[in-house]
């Protein structure tokens, strides 16, 4: 029999729905895990009027996380064997859904809850005693956790007493296929993109590292609010959304920063991925364990909070066309040799489910190799992180 694995994500994230007509399956790709082995099932977004839609959001607002959203699918996960999460937001849900309904943790438990966290670090030393004590509790429910960053999985350590599992996130190929470059010539003058929503991105050090420079020109793509003292004339703020729109982005610039605010949990990191793949050189601010994902040599790193040694690694990319060549060609092979792709990230979420399973003396059948893997054995062999 398979594996029955409930993937519960944020509300607006139905597959059903997510980028209806682009049959890009689930967001993250865990779709990939699909195989006679492991069954899976997604979180469904009801249909609600604009008052139950505000209930919904003050209620996660006061909580931190989405428990309507969470109650409202708890027939299916109730049902499955293990559930998997995104972020602390979907599994602290699930957790008091869980406890709720009497399903406890302990031997035999079920379903088991794999618990990711990715913003959850960050915050914990501003939470109160109130929210701190709810967290911890609802942690108890937490069969295994895991985080996108090895020094969110120390935090673990530190804050909680438990291990973590540090996986490397990925990249939908099918989005961003991986284009070694052949050549990289900058234009005067230097055009630099900035993409990102993320809370941690840091656009005021990168808008007074360039801005208002007639050496560079500068696109930020954000939906983040930039104050008016941050305007610069060399610098166009807008929203590039969409694939296309993000591609067209990408093509345009010469290169990739990623500005940073000190975090955690590898803000910043599916920009990284992007920008491996479309072959272009990246300047990031060296923080949040990003070279778990590509070493310093495969992106030009720089210290938080400091615009001279941002222009300073803008100025030599621009001055050494042949080490920015390299470094770009150097991160598009380390994304293939470190597979940063949806389907290893899948991969690994099966693996630990296996180890989960067998923990609790219920190991499931050998899963069918994926394509990938049926191309690359080797690759996959090596265990995933």
């Amino acid at each position: 029999m398979s594996t029955k694995v409930h993937v519960h994500l944020f509300y607006g994230a139905d597959p059903r729905f997510y980028r209806k007509g682009d049959d890009i399956g689930c967001l993250y790709g865990y779709h990939h895990a699909q195989s006679e082995a492991f069954a899976l099932t997604y979180s469904k977004d009801a249909r609600e009027s604009r008052p139950m839609r505000l209930v919904r959001r003050a209620l996660k607002a006061a909580l931190g996380f989405d428990f309507i959203h969470t109650w409202r699918n708890r027939a299916e996960m109730l049902r499955s064997d293990v559930i998997w999460t995104h972020t602390e937001q979907e599994w602290l849900s699930a957790a008091l859904m869980l406890l709720l309904c009497g399903r406890k943790a302990g031997p035999g438990a079920s379903p088991l809850l794999l618990a990711q966290s990715v913003w959850l670090l960050d915050k914990w030393p501003s939470y109160g005693i109130a929210r701190s004590w709810l967290y911890r509790k609802l942690m108890t429910r937490a069969d295994r956790l895991t985080t996108l960053a090895s020094e969110n999985a120390e935090l673990c350590q530190r804050y909680f007493h438990r291990d973590a599992t540090p996986l490397l996130y990925g990249l939908n190929t099918r989005d961003f296929p991986v284009t070694p470059p052949t050549e990289w010539k900058p234009r005067t003058p230097l055009r630099i993109a900035a993409i990102g929503n993320d809370r941690d991105r840091d656009w005021e050090t990168l808008i007074k590292a360039v801005g208002n420079d007639p050496r560079y020109t500068v696109k930020l793509a954000t939906r983040r609010r930039i104050p008016a003292s941050l305007r610069a004339s060399n610098v166009d703020i807008a929203l590039f959304s969409g694939i296309k729109k993000q591609h067209e982005l990408y093509d345009w610039a010469d290169v990739i920063v990623v500005p940073l605010r000190p975090n955690s949990h590898a803000s910043g990191i599916t920009v990284m991925l992007e920008a491996a793949a479309v072959g272009k050189p990246m300047v990031a601010t060296d923080v949040g364990a990003l070279r778990d994902y590509f070493p310093a040599d495969e992106a030009a790193y720089v210290p938080p909070f400091d615009p001279q040694a941002l222009r300073d690694a803008l100025d030599r990319l621009a001055a050494e066309p042949a080490e920015a060549l390299r470094q770009a060609q150097a991160a598009a092979a380390g994304l293939l040799a470190r597979d940063l792709t949806t389907q290893h990230y899948a991969m690994q979420h099966v693996r630990i489910t296996r180890e989960m399973l067998n923990a609790r003396g219920q190991a499931s059948a050998p899963a069918a190799p994926t394509q990938q893997q049926r191309a690359a054995p080797a690759r996959e062999s090596r265990g995933g992180l």
